[in-house]
C-alpha cells in the first residue's frame, strides 16, 4: 500500500498530485504541466478543464519541485539496483552514457539497495536537480517511485519494464517472442526434455520469457512439466543452484535454457560438479549475449538483446521530450537474434 493509500485508510489528509488532476481533466500529466506552467500551444477548452480539475482538488505543486521548474540542469540521471552481476548494468550504462555525451548532457548515476525507499529517490532528484530519469528494471515497475516522480513532475524513460505505460517513455527487448524463438532453437535440435531457469520475479522480462518458453512447447503439443521449471534470480550462484535441482530430476532434461547468461554460467558449473559433459550430456543456452557468455567452457549459445541500444533510445527520447521536441511513439520494442556456439547440441542417443 502506497503512502496516499495508507493515509486514506487512516483517515487523513493527503495532498493531490498532478496526476490526480490529469485523470480528472481527462488529459496527459504533461498537459497538467503546460496549463500550470502557463505555457502556449494548450486549447482553451482544455486550458480551463485542467484548471477546474486543480482548483476542486485543491491541487498545488510540489513546492520543491515548482521551484526548481524550468531551471535546467543540462543533466540526466541513472537509477539502477546495485547488481551482484555487473554486465547488463554496464552494457546500459554505455548506451546512456554515449546518448548523454552526444547532447552535451552530464549523467548522474544512483546505485539502488533492494527497496530502495521513496525519500532516498526524491533526495537524489531534488538534491541533484537532474532534468530527467532512466529508471532500469526493476525499479521502473515499482509504481511508488513512477508516482512519486510525476507528483515531482519529473520526466523519466523506463528500460525493459513489465507492462509498458501509454504516457511513459519506455524501451522493451520482445522478450516472449525472442524466448519462443530459442525455445524453439533447443527443441529443433532434437531435444524434448527442457528445463527452464526463470529470473528474478520482480523483473517484467522473466516472466515474459517464461511465457515465451511455455507457449513454444504447447505449440509442439509439449504438456510442460513443472519440476522442469525452477526460479533463479538472474545471478551465476542461483543459476548453479537451480541446475542442480534439474539435473537431479529422473529423468533429467537434455538441455537447459537460463534466463540469462550468468545462470547458464552458473548452469554450465553445476553440470561439471555433477560429473556431465556440455553439451555431450546436457545443452545450456543463456540470454543476453553478455562477456561471459563468450568466456565459459563451452562458449554459450544464447539470444542477444541490444541492451546499449536500447539504453541510448530510452535516453534520447528522454532528452528529446525535455527539451519539447515532436515525439514519436513513446514505446518502443527491440529485437533479439540468437548466438549460436558451442554450449548447444544434439542430445546423446540412449546408447552411446
Amino acid at each position: 500500500m502506497s503512502d496516499r493509500q495508507q493515509a486514506k485508510a487512516a483517515g487523513g489528509v493527503t495532498r493531490a498530485t498532478i496526476h490526480d488532476v490529469a485523470a480528472r481533466a481527462d488529459v496527459s500529466i504533461k498537459t497538467v504541466s503546460r496549463v500550470l506552467n502557463k505555457e502556449p500551444r494548450v486549447r482553451t477548452s482544455t486550458r480551463d478543464r485542467v484548471l477546474q480539475a486543480a482548483l476542486a482538488l485543491n491541487y498545488e505543486p510540489h513546492p520543491l519541485a515548482r521551484g526548481l521548474k524550468g531551471r535546467r540542469t543540462h543533466s540526466i540521471g541513472l537509477l539502477y539496483e546495485n547488481p551482484q552481476e555487473f554486465s547488463y548494468v554496464q552494457k546500459a550504462l554505455e548506451g546512456v552514457f554515449d546518448a548523454c555525451r552526444s547532447r552535451n548532457l552530464s549523467l548522474l548515476l544512483r546505485p539502488c539497495p533492494q527497496q530502495v525507499s521513496i525519500d532516498d529517490v526524491r533526495q537524489f532528484v531534488l538534491q541533484t536537480r537532474v532534468d530527467g530519469l532512466v529508471l532500469l528494471a526493476p525499479l521502473g515497475d515499482r509504481p511508488d517511485i513512477v508516482s512519486m516522480l510525476r507528483e515531482l513532475e519529473t520526466p523519466m524513460a523506463q528500460v525493459s519494464p513489465g507492462v509498458t505505460v501509454s504516457d511513459t517513455i519506455s524501451v522493451n527487448p520482445r522478450d516472449k517472442g525472442a524466448s519462443e524463438l530459442l525455445t524453439e532453437h533447443v527443441l529443433s535440435r532434437g531435444h524434448q526434455r527442457v528445463g527452464f531457469i526463470q529470473g528474478d520475479p520482480r523483473h517484467g522480462s522473466s516472466h515474459k520469457r517464461l511465457r515465451g518458453f511455455l507457449s513454444c512447447l504447447r505449440k509442439h503439443g509439449q504438456v510442460s512439466d513443472q519440476r522442469l521449471i525452477t526460479q533463479g534470480h538472474f545471478t551465476f550462484d542461483s543459476g548453479k543452484q537451480a541446475a542442480h535441482r534439474l539435473l537431479r530430476e529422473k529423468p533429467m532434461p537434455t538441455a537447459i535454457i537460463a534466463s540469462n547468461d550468468d545462470m547458464a554460467a552458473g548452469a554450465i558449473v553445476a553440470a561439471r560438479e555433477l560429473g556431465l559433459d556440455v553439451p555431450r550430456d546436457v545443452s545450456v543456452v543463456g540470454f543476453d549475449d553478455s562477456p561471459i557468455a563468450s568466456h565459459t567452457w563451452p562458449p554459450l549459445t544464447t539470444m542477444r538483446q541490444p541492451i546499449s541500444e536500447m539504453a541510448s533510445t530510452a535516453a534520447f527520447c528522454l532528452i528529446d521530450h525535455i527539451a519539447g521536441a515532436e515525439e514519436g511513439s513513446r514505446n518502443r520494442e527491440f529485437d533479439c537474434e540468437i548466438v549460436e556456439r558451442e554450449s548447444l547440441a544434439a542430445p546423446r542417443a540412449p546408447s552411446e
